[in-house]
């Protein structure tokens, strides 16, 4: 049974803050701190380049792909961790495109992030006239899948509402008529059990900075089903990708398998961070930590439903049906959450007027969501958000 007092004490989080933001990123791993110190001075430090080598720097990348890969339901071999989340969905729809060449659409939904759209635009630009990126509701992709379409790129866990797309169902329909799958699970892995292998997704992209607690910036990751390992073509061919990068040949020729997938130097420094974070799911159950969550996310709707009757639930009330985070919509959103943080609760705003709080049990826990929704129903009732900097939007939000 996991322990979620022993993993809360794994995790620094200020005193007096309730911190309901890591969908957006995760606090910082007590053992972030020791072990990327000692990666800096015992390794870089004392090994100085050595350590590609000597410290196992250069099988990192794929060393700890296989650690995210076991939360994920990937087989050994298949995910391999290096650049941005962006860059990983550039590689994986351009890989995918090539696998499936006589057709010419990308179907996604508008509760995608914004970046992976971007990023279909601008290769499908590359691509031609040809090619198209069809957007539709999310309510409606299941009835968009058919003959017409070769990819279909979804995020299982739309990023504003929580709401939960069903990965096997979508999946297996997309595979009846020929389209292959890219599926984000920016905000699925670490906040619900995942199984791409159950669910026979071709590729599968997601970041390690949320709820995987991997620190800013933390390097992304990309899976690639084993059936497709030594036929997916790397549209960014870099030199950590090649069969042999240090043969320096002026040809590039694809490494096997998910190291073809590598791009450049890989981030030493922020995956010892990540490699450190990971060691909080040793003996956690994703499904204990999947019930729990949904447990903490009704108990918060109903108390800021019964404190805050001004606020209107933007998440599906299902939890079955939502991920691991809860959003609620108010004209005045931004300066709520503004004043929210400013005592000590802090989430996350998303245009045009949502306030969204992530949940995870492993540093979460019941007087937590209480203490939030308690504060939230002072700021409504006594309109302590109505100050001119609270209304005032900084650059990130």
């Amino acid at each position: 049974m996991t322990d979620f007092a022993k993993t809360r004490a794994l995790f620094h989080v200020p005193e007096g803050i309730v911190y309901m933001d890591g969908n957006s990123l995760g606090p910082l791993p007590i053992a972030a701190k020791e072990r990327v110190a000692k990666m800096l001075t015992d390794e870089w430090g004392e090994q100085l380049i050595r350590g590609w080598n000597s410290a196992g720097w250069y099988v990192q990348p794929r060393r700890v792909g296989d650690r995210v890969g076991k939360l994920i339901g990937a087989p050994e071999n298949t995910v391999v961790m290096g650049d941005t989340l962006s860059i990983k969905v550039y590689q994986a729809l351009a890989s995918a495109l090539d696998l499936n060449p006589k057709r010419k659409a990308v179907l996604s939904d508008s509760g995608n992030f914004p970046s992976d759209l971007y990023m279909a635009q601008g290769l499908l630009g590359s691509l031609g006239k040809d090619h198209v990126l069809k957007v539709v509701e999310p309510e409606e992709v299941e009835q968009a899948i058919d003959e017409s379409v070769a990819v279909l790129m979804l995020t299982e866990v739309d990023y504003r509402t929580g709401r939960l797309h069903d990965m096997k169902a979508l999946t297996q329909k997309a595979h009846a008529v020929g389209v292959i799958t890219i599926w984000d699970l920016a905000h699925s892995v670490g906040a619900l059990p995942v199984d791409l292998t159950a669910a026979q997704a071709d590729f599968a992209v997601g970041c390690t900075y949320k709820y995987l607690n991997g620190g800013p910036g933390a390097p992304a990751f990309i899976y690639v089903a084993p059936k497709h390992a030594e036929t997916a073509r790397p549209a960014l061919s870099g030199w950590m990708g090649h069969a042999a990068p240090f043969a320096f040949d002026l040809d590039y020729a694809p490494a096997p398998g998910i190291e073809r997938m590598r791009c450049g130097t890989p981030p030493v420094i922020a995956l010892t961070a990540l490699d450190a974070a990971l060691d909080a799911w040793e003996g956690v159950s994703m499904q204990e930590v999947r019930k729990k969550s949904i447990e903490l996310i009704d108990l918060f709707i109903a108390e800021v439903e019964a404190r805050c009757p001004d606020l209107v639930l933007a998440s599906p009330r299902d939890g079955q049906k939502r991920g691991s985070q809860v959003s609620f919509r108010h004209a005045k959103g931004y300066a709520i959450m503004q004043a929210l943080i400013a005592r000590g609760v802090i989430g996350d705003f998303r245009a045009p007027d949502a306030i969204r709080f992530g949940v995870t049990p492993l540093y979460l826990a019941r007087d937590d969501v209480v203490q939030a929704a308690e504060t939230l129903e002072d700021i409504m009732t006594n309109r302590l958000w109505d100050r001119p900097d609270y209304l005032r939007k900084a650059a990130v939000t």
